[in-house]
């Protein structure tokens, strides 16, 4: 056995073998269906002139090969071995092929070639077609062309479709004529010529569209509209992009481009907040940024720094064109469902447990809206701007028990301050009046504006005897410390007085115009200051 598992070579013909016997073309039809034993293909051997890649394969069809006596050989075992074979037929002692008694197959090399067997051999039939006229050493007839199927049903290869048809002479039998490709080579040429013109096409249409798009000025309308009113609700933490986008749905400009491009040539516009513009409609960018940074083009519900839940109450019920005390119910029955921080819940004696959370801001109130969407938008700007600040984690720093209590300093910052200049000494006097151990108050704050808020008014000429007599936890000349929650909803400046106070020992404060106030450490000093504020009073 050799290393692939074959025998030393082939066993000599048997009667029952197939071809035993059988020189013509029956024999050739029996030897198609053989089994070989090197995979199920015959071999052929190598000549002068061809190498093995050259031999041209059709699918597994091979053609049996016979010596000079119509006997079967197989030239690979004479290639294998140097004794020679004895076969039915005689002996082939040279190892070289006979003559084959059959038409060449046209892409069989050694039916073209006798030449290179050694001799030329007779022609035994006598046909025509039986050989083709012998080339010289070395020449190679070209690939036929490719057929899907021939007619013994086997697959042709594929050749090269620039070959000429071969003439009717060359041609074996059984085989079929080479169809002509010059119909197909026009449908070539015109879808070569379709893709390259689209190609063509296509560059020419990104070009121009690059260049629109780098260099060319961006659609614009002119002019300062149409006349046409329309209103653009522009939500919060909009950018430039999605400005111009609201705006370009509107009808309002006529591309984003534009309006960015208007916008950065603008540095005002950079200030352009959420909310609810009239604008009108095929406006040029830059006129639809200047009526959007006019209060005339406002049409948010503005809420101004202190303002206290009952006003805030009534200018939604304003806005939405609702009876009055619609939005004050609504909020006392939902005011759990309105996004509230756990710490902001479950407070004793609070007036309103949405005091403080109704933060100063614009926001756009339009009608079909509900006063449930507004007063929850306004509690959702609130938890972000306390989140931002850290109210949570900073009140402890501070003295203070909870963020609840750091959001009341904070509107009694606001309550009390008259400019933002005075927020952090305000702040200061506040946590020096709580401190129980303290020797000018006792732990007391005495404000006045919490009396007022209590009674829900804004009163400046109140009496010490009246506000010491008026029993409330609100009311902070009756009762220590903080009151229950915050008085208004303070804005962030105040916020930012309530969690950086000063630290320069005051203690009283009055202010003699109303516009700015003035802080002492003593209470001497601050009745000082309290009797020329009325003999100012008294003058006028």
């Amino acid at each position: 056995m050799t290393e692939y598992g074959r025998g030393p070579g082939t066993e000599p013909w048997h009667p029952e073998d197939p071809l035993y016997g059988d020189a013509g073309w029956g024999a050739q039809q029996a030897h198609a269906g053989q089994q070989y034993p090197y995979g199920g293909q015959p071999q052929h051997p190598q000549y002068e002139g061809w190498s093995q890649d050259q031999q041209p394969h059709y699918g597994n069809q091979q053609y049996p090969q016979y010596d000079g006596q119509g006997q079967h050989f197989d030239p690979q075992q004479t290639g294998q071995h140097p004794h020679p074979q004895q076969h039915q037929g005689g002996w082939d002692a040279t190892g070289t092929h006979g003559h084959v008694p059959y038409a060449a197959d046209p892409g069989d090399p050694y039916g073209q070639h006798p030449a290179a067997y050694g001799a030329e051999q007779p022609d035994l039939y006598g046909t025509e077609d039986a050989y083709p006229p012998p080339q010289p050493p070395g020449h190679r007839d070209p690939e036929p062309a490719w057929d899907p199927e021939g007619d013994d049903g086997h697959p042709v290869p594929p050749g090269d479709d620039d070959a000429p048809a071969e003439p009717a002479e060359r041609r074996g039998k059984g085989r079929k004529p080479v169809k002509s490709k010059k119909g197909r080579t026009g449908c070539a040429l015109m879808v070569v010529v379709l893709v390259f013109g689209g190609g063509l096409g296509g560059v020419a249409y990104f070009g121009y569209q690059f260049y629109k798009n780098r260099f060319a000025p961006a659609p614009d309308y002119a002019g300062s509209g149409n006349g046409e009113a329309v209103t653009v609700e522009i939500p919060k933490g909009a950018g430039g992009y999605a400005i111009g986008a609201k705006l370009k749905e509107a009808g309002v400009v006529q591309s984003v481009d534009a309006f960015v491009s208007a916008q950065s040539a603008n540095p005002k516009a950079k200030g352009l907040q959420d909310g609810v513009y009239t604008l009108q409609k095929h406006m040029s960018a830059a006129s639809a940024i200047e009526l959007m940074l006019s209060p005339k083009s406002r049409s948010n519900l503005i809420i101004a720094e202190g303002t206290r839940n009952v006003a805030v109450y009534a200018l939604i019920d304003k806005r939405l064109k609702l009876p009055a005390g619609t939005t004050q119910g609504e909020a006392k029955k939902e005011y759990k469902s309105l996004g509230l921080p756990a710490w902001a819940l479950n407070h004793a004696s609070v007036k309103d447990p949405l005091e403080g959370f109704l933060f100063p801001s614009s926001y756009a109130v339009s009608k079909g809206q509900t006063p449930k969407e507004v007063l929850k938008a306004m509690v959702e700007r609130a938890n972000d701007k306390y989140s931002a600040l850290g109210l949570e984690k900073k009140a402890s720093g501070l003295g203070l028990e909870s963020p609840w209590q750091l959001l009341t300093v904070a509107s009694l910052v606001q309550a009390e301050g008259t400019s933002h200049d005075d927020f952090r000494k305000m702040a200061e006097v506040i946590y020096n009046r709580l401190n129980p151990g303290n020797s000018e108050t006792y732990g007391a704050l005495e404000f006045d504006s919490t009396y007022n808020y209590v009674k829900n008014q804004s009163k400046i000429d109140l009496s010490i005897a009246e506000l010491r007599r008026y029993n409330n936890p609100y009311n902070t000349y009756y009762a220590k410390g903080l009151p229950p929650g915050p008085i208004d909803n303070p804005g962030e400046e105040a916020l930012q007085g309530a969690l950086s106070p000063t630290s320069d020992g005051w203690y009283y404060f009055i202010s003699l115009d109303g516009k700015t106030s003035k802080f002492t450490r003593t209470l001497a000093d601050h009745e000082k200051l309290v009797n020329e504020w009325n003999a100012s009073r008294s003058k006028n």
